[in-house]
């Protein structure tokens, strides 16, 4: 009798969960007053201490300006509206649509004022989307790369040595514009003093020097000029904030709400010098902006 065939049975043994990673260490930073003088320090929330993701950032901010993008084409009959025909073979030119009539070529893609060969069209989609977890992610990483100076550094942002990032301040800060009013003094005045008390005033002479004319047609569309991005100044209440900072070169202003990642990492490179108030940070300890 043939020997009976033994069935090998595979064991399956479970595999070993992966380690847990380390928690991060929470961030302490300064806490400035309006006076530019150190109040305190403050711990900031867990939005600060997410892994830095440049490829979501980029993501991020690809998807939000193409999701900007609006439709545009030719007309569909731009080019084509001329009385157009061959004349064939045999006279030493190329066969080309001429107008009837003349000798001057028309309508083909390869003649002057002829229609284009392959023009935009309007149904094209280019919108981009992204998962919810994934953009609230590259938020979050965005706001860590504003913690690093050498990545605020790297963007090119110039600051005095030993200031924190990003630069926290008081509540009163909120208000600042109001105390201007009844005052001689003007609002842009009053921020500018503030900045180059902080320090990090040069970071606006950098990016009023590096205003220049703009390649291109967009020159000729209204935005002539093209100004570096400089500080980012993140609050809970733009009013009483944005009287002082809005004119001066490369200098943004946005509330919590408004705050995206194109904001805090404009062109898809993270480290953007910030500016952001205390109850802004404590609002975003509280899952606000997320």
């Amino acid at each position: 009798m043939p020997e009976p065939v033994k069935k090998t049975v595979k064991v399956v043994r479970p595999k070993k969960a992966a380690p847990a990673p380390a928690p991060r260490a929470a961030t302490k930073v300064s806490v400035y007053n309006v006076q530019g003088e150190v109040k305190g320090d403050m711990v900031l929330p867990e939005a600060f201490n997410e892994d830095f993701r440049p490829d979501l950032i980029h993501k991020a901010v690809v998807a939000a300006q193409s999701n900007r993008r609006q439709p545009y084409a030719p007309m569909p009959k731009a080019g084509q509206q001329h009385a157009v025909s061959t004349w064939g073979k045999g006279r030493g030119v190329a066969r080309v649509q001429r107008i009837h009539g003349s000798s001057k070529a028309a309508q083909s893609p390869n003649n002057v004022g002829g229609r284009r060969a392959h023009p935009p069209k309007v149904e094209t989609i280019w919108s981009k989307k992204m998962n919810r977890k994934e953009r609230g992610m590259a938020l979050r990483s965005a706001l860590t790369a504003t913690t690093s100076i050498d990545k605020v550094r790297a963007r090119g942002h110039t600051f005095k040595e030993g200031v924190s990032l990003p630069i926290v301040m008081e509540e009163a800060f909120e208000s600042i514009a109001k105390g201007v009013e009844g005052e001689r003094r003007s609002p842009i005045k009053i921020g500018a003093e503030l900045l180059d008390k902080l320090g990090i005033y040069s970071d606006i002479v950098r990016a009023d020097d590096g205003t220049r004319i703009r390649a291109g047609r967009g020159k000729l569309r209204g935005r002539r000029y093209r100004t570096p991005k400089s500080i980012l100044i993140v609050v809970a209440n733009k009013e009483g904030v944005a009287p002082c900072f809005r004119n001066l070169p490369g200098v943004d202003v946005v509330s919590l709400r408004e705050m995206g990642v194109e904001h805090l990492a404009p062109g898809g490179q993270p480290g953007r010098l910030t500016m952001i108030s205390e109850s802004a940070v404590k609002a975003l300890g509280q899952g606000a902006g997320q």
